[in-house]
């Protein structure tokens, strides 16, 4: 399945609605451990098809990173049922951001 851009006009169908665990890469343009982070969150949204995975710009979408108190980035949360299951801060290896599903 492919990543989804989120914003804060589709979170509440996407995310919240969704009926499976989501997880949310929390990222910007100009961060190097988000840029380390992302393919392999590409790579987990084309092997796990029992998760959605959607992506979330900080600086396009102030909203939603102020929602979940995003300080630092990437930060990665899991959401299951409309609420936060898991959530973990800063760049890690595949095997970490398995472990949070």
């Amino acid at each position: 399945m492919a990543v989804i851009t989120i914003t804060k006009d589709n979170f509440k169908s996407e995310v919240l609605e969704s009926d499976k665990p989501v997880l949310l890469d929390f990222w910007a343009t100009w961060c190097g451990p988000c840029r380390m982070v992302s393919p392999i969150v590409d790579e987990i949204s084309e092997e796990r098809r029992d998760i959605k995975v959607g992506k979330i710009n900080v600086d396009e979408q102030m909203e939603l990173a102020q929602q979940f108190r995003i300080v630092s980035i990437p930060t990665l949360v899991v959401m299951k049922d409309g609420q936060i299951a898991n959530k973990a801060v800063g760049a890690m290896p595949k095997e970490d951001i398995l472990a949070l599903l």
